[in-house]
């Protein structure tokens, strides 16, 4: 699974790529047209905690890969320009995180000419639903003009899909706002829709706006957040810095800031749920793993996902959930007793944090 970060120029979009996945990009390779790609862990305090009680030889979170996406230009009249091969760039990605700026600094200004949140979202909401009309309305007139010739089944079934995608489109809306079933998702897939892609709006402040900054994400997630629609809060500046210390040196510029938790690991864990992802563990000696699968996955799709093998010899599943687990002080046979470990078959739906071991032949 892939998640795109992009933004407007000087928004601090690559800031927060570096600071995420604790890389450093100079000048050079900042100016250079090619994406940047960096694999990061999802901080699981949870997993965290089973680690303490087995001591494994290792740990593995759960990974994710994040996108630097280029293309985007400064015009000849200073304004952003939207290019092909910056939308040909965002088709490649599941999810989508865009940088928007907030914060203030007159030595590096706004290609816009001034610093305008609502502005900026817009911006690129209006550039991919145009994008995306244009898809939808090419196609809806190629499908209408085949189904005279033809009574293809499969282009009777697109039709009405795409018909319903240009009436969200010419009403303004992203398609992440529309009601798909699974099987409409699917279809949709064909033709990378840009619209479609779950959002996480990241709103960059600096220092000086901290008192301020609760209220104006609050009234920002009001406007823009919806369905498949997220936003929330970082200070770019500060994450660079705390990204670049030692752990113990972070935790205690976080306690001098009264910063609890970095909003960047809030980040990758919502960037995480908007692609519908969940996780589940593995536990022991050898080692203590966090799973990544679709939310809605079985048990046995649990258990091709350890391994190929364990789907099609699939028998049970032993399950008990993290938070009985550890109410239970990391005992499996107290679990069994008051019966939150218990056996599933291969149509359980596993739940984010469940423990599972698998029983295969």
């Amino acid at each position: 699974m892939q998640i795109g970060i992009v933004g407007l120029p000087y928004s601090g979009k690559s800031t927060l790529f570096q600071t995420i996945t604790k890389t450093h990009l100079d000048a050079h390779a900042l100016a250079k047209s090619e994406a940047h790609h960096a694999i990061v862990k999802v901080p699981d305090s949870r997993l965290d905690k089973l680690s303490s009680l087995f001591s494994p030889k290792r740990t593995v979170h759960a990974a994710i890969e994040f996108v630097d996406v280029v293309g985007l230009k400064k015009g000849d009249t200073g304004s952003t320009q939207f290019t092909s091969n910056f939308f040909s760039n965002v088709k490649n990605n599941d999810a989508l995180v865009q940088v928007v700026r907030v914060f203030l600094n007159d030595a590096v200004a706004h290609p816009d000419g001034s610093v305008d949140s609502a502005r900026d979202i817009k911006s690129f909401e209006a550039e991919f639903i145009l994008a995306d009309l244009a898809i939808a309305e090419t196609r809806v007139d190629r499908v209408k003009k085949q189904l005279q010739k033809t009574q293809d089944e499969h282009l009777k079934k697109e039709l009405p899909v795409l018909e319903k995608c240009k009436h969200t489109l010419e009403s303004e809306k992203p398609l992440r706002e529309a009601a798909f079933t699974k099987e409409e998702l699917q279809l949709l897939k064909t033709y990378q829709l840009l619209s479609v892609k779950p959002m996480l709006v990241a709103l960059n402040f600096d220092e000086s706006q901290r008192a301020t900054a609760e209220e104006i994400t609050g009234k920002v997630a009001e406007t823009f957040g919806g369905r498949n629609t997220k936003v929330m809060s970082f200070f770019g500046k500060i994450e660079m810095e705390m990204s670049e210390l030692p752990d113990d040196e972070s935790a205690a510029f976080m306690g001098e800031y009264g910063i609890k938790e970095s909003a960047l690991n809030s980040l990758i864990r919502e960037s995480y749920s908007l692609l519908g992802l969940q996780s589940f563990f593995t536990v022991g000696e050898d080692e203590c793993r966090a799973w990544t699968i679709k939310k809605g996955m079985t048990a046995q799709d649990a258990a091709g996902v350890i391994h190929t093998d364990f789907f099609s010899k699939f028998i049970r599943a032993e399950v008990v959930h993290y938070d009985d687990f550890v109410a239970h002080n990391g005992s499996f046979a107290k679990a069994k007793e008051t019966g939150h470990w218990r056996l599933e078959g291969k149509e359980y739906v596993v739940k984010d944090g469940d423990i599972l071991s698998i029983r295969h032949g």
